[in-house]
């Protein structure tokens, strides 16, 4: 598995512990592979969502969960996507703590 696969694993493992349990287990649902047909078209409309994040409800949020979604799919996207989310998921942690600290 040097392509990236185990890298991308951790990577929604990670990802999967910072957001809300249903979208957790949304994105459980979505890595099986049996839901690639749900999980290419659903990658790329987010990722047209986060090109249109000037609008309400949309949001430069939806690029990156778009990009992720396609890299189960895409190998040369594997790599560069687990190590952004796996550091996304870290910067988003340690800013939780700083809040907890600070209230």
């Amino acid at each position: 598995m040097s392509d990236g696969r185990q890298e991308l694993r951790q990577a929604f493992r990670r990802f999967e512990q910072e957001v809300p349990g249903w979208l957790g287990s949304a994105l459980r649902w979505l890595r099986h592979p049996a839901s690639r047909w749900v999980r290419i078209p659903a990658g790329i409309l987010l990722m047209l969502g986060g090109v249109f994040a000037i609008l309400p409800g949309l949001g430069i949020w939806m690029l990156p969960l778009g990009l992720l979604l396609l890299a189960a799919d895409i190998p040369i996207l594997r790599k560069p996507m687990a190590r952004f989310t796996i550091w996304l998921a870290e910067g988003w942690a340690a800013l939780r703590r700083r809040w907890v600290r600070r209230g």
